[in-house]
């Protein structure tokens, strides 16, 4: 099992291919939200039921956590070029839930002309 708290420190990348997030950690995951960066009048979805199969699916490998989002075709496209963004409301695995310390923000970027995605721990989803 590997933290996220040392995989975005060591500055490791995740990828994307189409719907498809793969991210180089575990983490238990409270929310998630996907905005667009340039719109003013758009307001991010919110995702809280990661259980419902039509909305977002999630897979955990030994060293990898996979999101796939149903609801959307081509997060590069839709999210690239900084149009957009993945925020994660999520603890390490194993941490207490309950204690406010142990919730983080992990900023997903979507990087121009790649696949590549960048990872960053914010203190506030509301201020980029």
């Amino acid at each position: 099992m590997k933290s996220f708290i040392a995989a975005i420190n060591a500055e490791e990348k995740g990828f994307v291919i189409k719907n498809s997030v793969f991210l180089p950690f575990h983490c238990e995951i409270i929310t998630i939200w996907i905005g667009k960066e340039m719109s003013l009048l758009s307001t991010p979805d919110l995702i809280t039921d990661l259980t419902d199969a039509e909305v977002l699916g999630v897979r955990e490998g030994d060293f990898y956590t996979n999101l796939v989002f149903r609801k959307w075709s081509d997060l590069a496209k839709e999210l690239g070029h900084h149009k957009g963004h993945i925020i994660l409301r999520a603890a390490e695995k194993g941490a207490d839930l309950f204690k406010v310390e142990n919730l983080h923000y992990v900023r997903i970027g979507f990087l121009d002309h790649k696949k590549e995605l960048s990872l960053e721990i914010i203190d506030n989803p509301y201020d980029l």
